[in-house]
């Protein structure tokens, strides 16, 4: 018995020197992700109240930063194209398309709460997938902050995109590397 509790202890140091703290917290917090909520605890920002305010987006982190008052104010997680469908790199703009929700019968998925910034509502800010029948589909969901998935748009949680449909103003600059 005491034997493989050291054995325990000395795998669970082991992890613990390789990863760190910053490793086994991260670990976790991953691990963790409600594509239902938002992605951070905190309240979302108050639009009107950040000067410049604009977005970034990590194709390679899988994020959404929120820029006002010369710094992030807020950090979403994100699911963006793949290589053989790939999110569009630059710098873009709100365009004034946005809805409540659509389905795409050749994709077999649709979203809610979306948002265009190019293509006049061909790439979008928009929830986790659903189906024709309006159910999220968590198969899709899972990927959220952890790897590309999307056929080139930028998928938030529903709570994140709610929050974008009902915020980001028309014409707020939009970055994406």
């Amino acid at each position: 018995m005491k034997r493989n509790l050291l054995k325990i202890a000395l795998v669970s140091l082991s992890a613990f020197s390789v990863l760190g703290v910053a490793g086994l917290a991260a670990q976790h917090t991953e691990a963790a992700i409600n594509w239902m909520k938002p992605s951070q605890t905190k309240a979302y920002p108050t639009w009107p109240k950040m000067a410049n305010p604009w977005v970034y987006v990590s194709t390679k982190n899988q994020k959404v930063y929120i820029h006002g008052n010369s710094k992030v104010q807020y950090t979403m997680y994100c699911s963006t194209g793949t290589k053989s469908s790939p999110t569009p790199k630059g710098t873009y703009h709100i365009q004034q398309e946005r809805g409540l929700s659509f389905y795409n019968p050749f994709s077999n998925e649709g979203a809610r709460y979306w948002v265009s910034w190019k293509g006049h509502g061909i790439y979008l800010f928009h929830s986790v997938p659903i189906n024709k029948l309006g159910t999220y589909l968590p198969s899709e969901a899972k990927y959220l902050g952890k790897k590309p998935h999307s056929h080139g748009c930028i998928r938030l949680s529903v709570a994140d995109a709610k929050w974008m449909y009902k915020t980001i103003p028309y014409g707020t600059k939009i970055v994406i590397k």
